[in-house]
């Protein structure tokens, strides 16, 4: 009676329950943790530094994290921003606190899916990993630098972590049936099978053998072919998990059909992605990416096509909401191409981060005092609507000392070409102003 009530732990999953307990049991990521690498000093040096962990699912982030913590006898706090806010980080601080006072032990925060928090929720992090209370460790499927913020990012390392070789993935294969799946037998093409199903990730490798060796236990099943781990696996393989390089795979195919000006192809692709299970907002928000990317000025309507897709589809959800996303996949697919905008961005980033930092002409500054106006600011602006043509012709909007820089070059293609047009009729205009 007393094991009807009897509180029962979750069993482990097997990714869960095969994580390495230390360095030596880890596989893959040699190009940090090989001797002499970045990582493998670190560790040597038992001195923990906040860093942010990139890589695909199942490349071993939350693993290294974990063994960071054991190595360096600190204490392990994981939250995932997914499930957490600033409460919870303010929770994960307190602990910090706590157990620094009671046992002078460090504390390593994980941070899973960092890139999901928002700003202010990563500056949340900020203060306490200056003060030194917390060795921070984000870990993120999604480029840190587009989803991570700079004031964080500048207090961090960044780590690349990539997918494991097929000779990596057996090596996990091997430890995994030896030690769990209590002597199945796998004829090699079923294990390279799962092996190449697998396509990197550690975790998916273990959550498949899971589901094998379930199906094999209530088939009876002693040894696995290629049409059994078929049968078991077909219908999970229809589906991807968001940060699976499957998904990357096929976002990547959209874009560049998008680009490639292949409505037909695009839709393909739209439709793959749908059919796996991807989330159709996400989706939205990479027509977003490309109208902008890769259609920019040629066509700014794009940009509102785009936009306006992603909102009918949070209005109307799905199936409905889906046509919206196909009218603008279409559109952007047969829009005129420009990656004029993408680039000039590119350029002037570049510039502004290896230049100097350039006061701004005082003939450009704003002055809402007088003492502002004593010293000069505004002085000898030339308000551009009161000249012909509202252009001030000859007039230099850059800092003193600097060279006028092209950033933004106008294609021949759609709207853009008018626009060249224009430029063109200012320079001439500059010319005959005497700017250089």
């Amino acid at each position: 009676m007393n094991d009807l009530f009897k509180k029962r732990e979750p069993q482990a999953p097997l990714a869960d329950a095969l994580r390495p307990r230390d360095l030596s049991e880890l596989v893959g990521q040699e190009h940090l943790l090989g001797e002499g690498k970045p990582l493998r000093l670190a560790f040597e040096a038992r001195k923990p530094h906040s860093m942010i962990l990139w890589g695909p699912p199942g490349s071993g982030k939350t693993t290294l994290a974990r063994l960071m913590a054991q190595a360096f006898d600190a204490q392990f706090i994981a939250i995932s921003a997914v499930f957490s806010g600033v409460k919870e980080i303010r929770d994960a601080v307190q602990r910090a606190e706590l157990v620094l006072q009671q046992s002078g032990r460090h504390t390593i925060l994980f941070v899973d899916e960092v890139h999901r928090f928002n700003k202010a929720q990563q500056d949340a992090f900020l203060p306490y990993v200056e003060r030194g209370l917390i060795t921070f460790v984000g870990a993120t499927t999604e480029n840190p630098s587009f989803e991570v913020n700079s004031a964080l990012l500048s207090r961090a390392a960044v780590y690349v972590l990539g997918p494991l070789s097929d000779e990596e993935l057996a090596t996990l294969f091997e430890r995994a049936r030896e030690r769990a799946l209590g002597g199945l037998r796998f004829v090699p093409a079923a294990k390279q099978l799962l092996i190449g199903y697998a396509d990197g990730d550690a975790r998916r490798l273990l959550n498949m053998l899971e589901q094998v060796k379930t199906a094999a236990d209530r088939a009876s099943q002693e040894e696995i072919g290629e049409d059994f781990v078929k049968s078991v696996l077909t219908q999970a393989l229809r589906r991807f998990d968001k940060g699976g390089d499957a998904f990357y795979d096929q976002i990547s195919a959209l874009h560049k059909s998008v680009r490639g000006s292949s409505p037909d192809a695009a839709l393909y692709w739209m439709c793959r992605m749908l059919d796996g299970g991807a989330d159709p907002l996400y989706i939205g928000r990479r027509l977003i990416r490309m109208a902008v990317e890769d259609v920019g000025l040629a066509d700014p309507r794009a940009l509102r096509v785009a936009l306006d897709a992603a909102e009918t589809y949070e209005r109307l959800g799905s199936p409905e909401g889906e046509l919206a996303l196909v009218e603008a996949v279409l559109y952007l697919a047969i829009a005129p191409k420009s990656n004029a905008t993408y680039m000039a961005y590119n350029d002037a980033r570049e510039l502004v981060r290896n230049d100097k930092s350039r006061p701004v002409p005082e003939h450009l500054r704003n002055a809402p005092t007088r003492l502002m106006k004593e010293l000069g600011y505004g002085r000898d602006y030339r308000y551009a609507h009161d000249e012909p043509d509202a252009y001030a012709a000859g007039e230099d909007y850059f800092p003193d000392g600097m060279d006028s820089v092209t950033f933004y070059r106008p294609t021949d293609r759609g709207l853009e070409a008018k626009i060249a047009e224009k430029l063109a009729h200012l320079r001439e205009l500059d010319a005959k102003a005497g700017k250089k």
